[in-house]
């Protein structure tokens, strides 16, 4: 029986001496008025030696990589003209406190104190061959389902979502909104570091600050781009008044945004 215990120890702590990365796959409606519309993309929860834990958008990841391996060129390049998700969610280890990377026209670098009150149910079922026990919790203006497992010794999740005994597996809202199902786990040798391109104003604030630049932009989201844009020459030769590019450009995401209405934290969008 000691030997045992013994051997139980040493796979704990090999398994937290590395690097892993969780990909999830990602579901959502973005416009609570379509639901026939759902969007599909590939997250990544990365877990550097459970010193802490990263997720972010797979697509923005690739792209970024790209973009900082030709600025070392001296090659300047564009992103792909697709929508990606930008957000990126850094946690640590026993501490409740989250940073929350929001990019508007700057990057916004949130300080975030998240507490999720748990109800652990005595239900089961077996993900990726996982066997895993099922939770609720209430988040952002929305009940939540969590199936999780102890197999794997992290207590962690994708997005915000962590402190259950184990590392969440799969987590989806009342409303069938916004589904997050692991696809796929990947040992990593090397230390992960977000490529970090210098091209946005970085800003830090709290959440309540962050709650108010956030119910700003979704009603004025091209304000910080006022006196940013000079009158120009377009490549045809047209004169381009910066001003009024300025509207063109606030028209069009509010377009946007109208369509955005169902997000995975709805409470922000309370009045």
């Amino acid at each position: 029986m000691k030997h045992i215990q013994l051997i139980l120890i040493l796979s704990f702590g090999l398994f937290y001496a590395q690097n892993k990365q969780f990909i999830y796959e990602y579901r959502s409606v973005p416009d609570s008025t379509d639901r026939n519309t759902i969007i599909t993309e590939f997250m990544v929860l990365d877990i550097n030696n459970a010193k802490k834990s990263e997720f972010y958008g797979l697509e923005r990841f690739k792209s970024d990589s790209t973009l900082l391996v030709d600025s070392k060129k001296g090659v300047f390049s564009m992103p792909p003209n697709k929508e990606m998700i930008s957000d990126r969610v850094i946690k640590f280890p026993n501490s409740n406190t989250i940073n929350h990377i929001k990019i508007f026209d700057d990057k916004y670098f949130v300080n975030q104190e998240v507490k999720l009150n748990w109800k652990l149910l005595n239900d089961f079922k077996t993900i990726m061959n996982y066997k895993a026990q099922k939770a609720t919790t209430e988040f952002g203006g929305r009940k939540w389902t969590a199936w999780f497992t102890t197999n794997i010794p992290f207590q962690d999740g994708p997005y915000k979502f962590f402190g259950l005994p184990g590392l969440i597996l799969e987590i989806e809202d009342s409303t069938n909104s916004h589904h997050f199902t692991l696809k796929g786990v990947k040992d990593s040798s090397e230390e992960f570091i977000y490529p970090n391109l210098n091209n946005y104003k970085e800003i830090k604030v709290n959440y309540p600050q962050f709650v108010k630049v956030f119910k700003t932009y979704r009603i004025n989201p091209a304000a910080s781009l006022i006196g940013r844009i000079p009158d120009y020459t377009d490549s045809e030769g047209n004169h381009i008044n910066g001003q009024q590019k300025v509207k063109e450009i606030e028209k069009i995401r509010l377009e946007k945004l109208k369509k955005d209405n169902n997000i995975l934290e709805i409470d922000l969008l309370k009045k």
